[in-house]
């Protein structure tokens, strides 16, 4: 088993994916902000079928997060996401310092429009912008074939396709389906920090979209459905941020259910820990 490498300067990266260029090797980033878990190491076991060489980085993006959220407090875990990818063989890390990313007089930012609003665009503006700008560098920091996104942040990834239409960057960009505990919650960093109770009481959102799901596609009003889905989250102990149905490709509003176009999405509080999930109501 090779050893995974992991570099830390920009430069250091791009001479490496240069080389694998050169040789007319497919490449493939999987940009992270550590503490990996399944749900990463699926998007990393996705990349090894699609390219020759898989590169993953490891970055606490400062500019999503708000002054009361909790990057300071987001789980690092640098050596054991080092074992976890070395164990799949992956070919290269790059972890760059915040000073590698962003120089002290950094004053440039990517907004995607039209699509960041609404959803997690409507309760967290910041968030967006922060990430087209660490991935639209990424992408032009490593310049590989492809780049992997999960599809639990859905609305991400749609950002990330329209910014690289957008600007023209030669990248391709593939969603990864999202992973899911055995009772249905969709695997995410911020899971730990769930309390025992909490933990317990999680999976009721996954469950709920799709019950919201089957009883549309057995016939029943959609808005009906997301009205009296939200009151059973609150009663449930959720914090409601949203609860919609959004058209897959765009994420317009919907009204009616569409088969194989309406997708549900939702992002509630338990306790202090934000939960987001989406369903295609097929």
């Amino acid at each position: 088993m090779n050893k995974t490498k992991t570099v830390r300067t920009i430069k250091s990266l791009r001479a490496q994916m240069n080389d694998w260029r050169l040789s007319e090797q497919k490449t493939a980033l999987v940009p992270t902000m550590g503490s990996l878990h399944d749900g990463h190491l699926s998007l990393v076991k996705l990349a090894k079928k699609k390219a020759d060489r898989v590169v993953v980085s490891i970055f606490v993006n400062p500019t999503q997060f708000a002054p009361n959220e909790d990057f300071d407090t987001y789980p690092r875990e640098e050596k054991r996401d080092r074992d976890k990818l070395q164990n799949l063989e992956t070919d290269l890390i790059f972890a760059p310092s915040r000073k590698q990313m962003y120089a002290e007089d950094f004053s440039t930012r990517v907004t995607v429009d039209e699509i960041s609003t609404g959803l997690c665009g409507a309760s967290r503006p910041h968030f967006f912008g922060g990430v087209a700008t660490v991935v639209c560098k990424l992408l032009l920091q490593a310049l590989p074939t492809m780049a992997i996104f999960g599809e639990k942040d859905y609305q991400q990834l749609l950002v990330i396709k329209r910014m690289v239409r957008d600007l023209d960057i030669p990248v391709s960009i593939i969603g990864g389906p999202i992973i899911r505990e055995s009772d249905g919650l969709a695997m995410s960093s911020r899971n730990k920090y769930l309390t025992s109770k909490e933990r317990l009481t999680a999976p009721l959102l996954h469950a709920t979209l799709t019950q919201i799901a089957n009883s549309v596609q057995a016939g029943k009003p959609l808005a009906a459905q997301i009205r009296s889905a939200k009151s059973r989250l609150k009663k449930q102990g959720f914090d409601v941020d949203y609860l919609e149905a959004r058209n897959t490709d765009n994420l317009r509003p919907e009204k009616q259910y569409i088969p194989g176009k309406t997708r549900l999405f939702a992002a509630a509080y338990l306790g202090r820990t934000r939960l987001i999930d989406n369903l295609l109501v097929k």
